[in-house]
């Protein structure tokens, strides 16, 4: 059994929420005699475009201020996204950051200007035996884990476990994840520019006498899909499309693989901001509302245990996510524990 401990909150502001975030990680350091790196990233996701919803950066103050005090080194941290938007890159994600006020520390893109850089984490798993992460997280122990807790339309439900496979995943890891397939060239769209070539590490493209994708030598890091600005990469296929429609059950096992592979051999520290709580993600780029009412922060070195108390709060207010497996699965393989101990700080 994990403590999980936990602050209620109901329509507070930035102040009052960045309040009881602090006061959460002095208590779980000190009653858990965490010991700190010298370089703790913010493991954070700052928004798509045209979002609201997402937990303002305003709301990390006081972990930061902790942070400084003890002169722990920071930043925050995040991987670009598959699909197309303001996040697919990381000159643009890094200037959507910033327009969302991401700005107090330095914003670090991990898996480089296309999503092209990565390193592999292998783990015994059902459905992955190696992972490809981030190349920036690589160089950590440690991180705070800063995730919102809502609705999502595959995954039935993001936390902790999301933000950590899908947080942590390098573009390839994100398309393994979601469709199990490589890249190939429309050749009909192809202008031959050159620019997916520049980008492939394996050597797997020629555009010579035809443009084609080797998908022997192709690691599957997407690079040459979010460089190619013809629109002649594609990653979908009738296998990618049956994956993606009849996934449900296993696109929630491989979500939490990755996050084992992420977890594992870290002294991760989890949040989740149980708050403008949404039917929908963080990277849907319109306004939502909320899907029931503002519960508070939890606080675990579990990320189960943290996913599970803010799934069980939303019960109670009558909203049930689906996904629950995600949770079965994960205490399955090793990543924790469904049982935990509340420990509220009221």
């Amino acid at each position: 059994m994990s403590n999980v401990y936990f602050i209620p909150l109901a329509d507070a502001g930035d102040a009052e929420i960045s309040s009881a975030a602090a006061k959460l990680f002095e208590h779980i350091v000190a009653a858990e005699n965490i010991p700190l790196s010298e370089c703790i990233p913010l493991k954070v996701h700052c928004g798509e475009a045209g979002n609201r919803t997402f937990i303002r950066p305003e709301c990390f103050n006081g972990v930061i201020d902790i942070l400084e005090k003890r002169n722990t080194r920071s930043c925050f941290i995040e991987t670009s996204v598959l699909y197309g938007g303001k996040r697919g890159n990381k000159a643009a994600h890094t200037r959507l950051a910033a327009d969302h006020g991401f700005t107090r520390i330095p914003f670090t893109v991990a898996d480089g200007e296309h999503g092209e850089m990565s390193y592999d984490v292998p783990i015994d798993g059902k459905h992955f035996k190696q992972c490809h992460l981030g190349k920036g997280f690589e160089e950590y122990n440690q991180l705070l884990v800063m995730s919102h807790f809502k609705g999502h339309a595959l995954a039935g439900f993001g936390g902790s476990i999301k933000q950590l496979s899908m947080g942590f995943a390098s573009k390839g890891g994100k398309m393994a994840m979601h469709l199990g397939v490589k890249p190939r060239i429309r050749k009909w769209f192809c202008k031959k520019c050159g620019l997916c070539l520049k980008r492939c590490q394996a050597g797997a493209i020629t555009l010579e006498p035809k443009p084609v994708i080797d998908s022997s030598k192709c690691i599957g890091c997407g690079a040459c899909y979010s460089a190619c600005r013809n629109h002649a990469v594609s990653i979908l296929s009738l296998k990618g499309l049956l994956n993606a429609a009849f996934k449900g059950k296993f696109f929630r096992e491989k979500l939490v693989e990755y996050a084992l592979a992420a977890h594992t051999g870290r002294k991760n520290i989890y949040f989740v901001f149980a708050l403008n709580i949404t039917r929908g993600c963080d990277c849907e780029p319109v306004p939502m509302f909320k899907a029931t009412k503002d519960i508070g922060i939890f606080v675990s070195t579990d990320p189960v245990a943290a996913d599970s108390a803010a799934f069980d709060a939303c019960a109670r207010q009558g909203k049930r996510f689906r996904g629950y497996e995600q949770l079965a699965y994960a205490e399955k393989i090793g990543l924790g524990s469904k049982n935990y101990q509340l420990i509220s700080l009221e």
